[in-house]
């Protein structure tokens, strides 16, 4: 089990998952600029049912941050592309530092860091490229607060599923290293 750990912590590993991302990323995002709009480039406002109502694709730009959120309004004198450039660069640095100084043993929060980083690198190309991020996964939550979640891509699961593994890393680590000890001593015993 250990064994198979050691290669999730290495760089290679985290490369070849910050590639990934980036490359699912944007071919998801071009599929779904081709599929939803027409020759003239205008929207087509078609949505497809993968899970009936409950998920759906529909192509939406977000002009704005996360959850259409508009940070670059604090700073008005900025293009939003030279603000979103700016925090961009922000949080690359906040990120090395971040995975730097994690314990090499937490191979999740490690992991978690990788996988942040390579969404947040998918979303920054299409803000350098269009000024907006392409959005195209629409969930919904029956029962919920929330009439419909809002608009996402692949590069916000890589982000959310990261931000998940970090909060959960020592949770989920100590119940590991607590069945690894188990294992161990059970080990010796049948040895005795």
């Amino acid at each position: 089990m250990q064994g198979n750990m050691k290669f999730y912590n290495k760089w290679p590993f985290h490369v070849a998952v910050i590639v990934f991302s980036i490359v699912s990323d944007q071919l998801t995002k071009l599929w779904a600029v081709a599929r939803f709009t027409d020759e003239a480039g205008n929207f087509t406002y078609e949505k497809i049912p993968v899970i009936g109502e409950l998920v759906r694709f529909q192509l939406v730009y977000n002009k704005g941050a996360a959850f259409s959120s508009r940070p670059q309004d604090l700073m008005p004198f900025l293009p939003p592309w030279v603000f979103f450039l700016l925090i961009s660069i922000v949080a690359a640095f906040a990120l090395a530092w971040f995975y730097k100084s994690i314990d090499k043993r937490d191979y999740l929060s490690r992991l978690g860091v990788v996988m942040i980083f390579g969404g947040a690198v998918g979303n920054f190309i299409d803000r350098m490229r269009m000024q907006m991020v392409v959005d195209f996964i629409d969930c919904d939550f029956p029962d919920f607060i929330m009439t419909r979640f809002p608009t996402f891509n692949v590069a916000d699961s890589f982000v959310t599923v990261g931000v998940a593994l970090v909060i959960l890393s020592p949770v989920i680590l100590k119940k590991l290293h607590k069945q690894i000890k188990e294992e161990k001593d059970a080990e010796k015993e049948t040895k005795t």
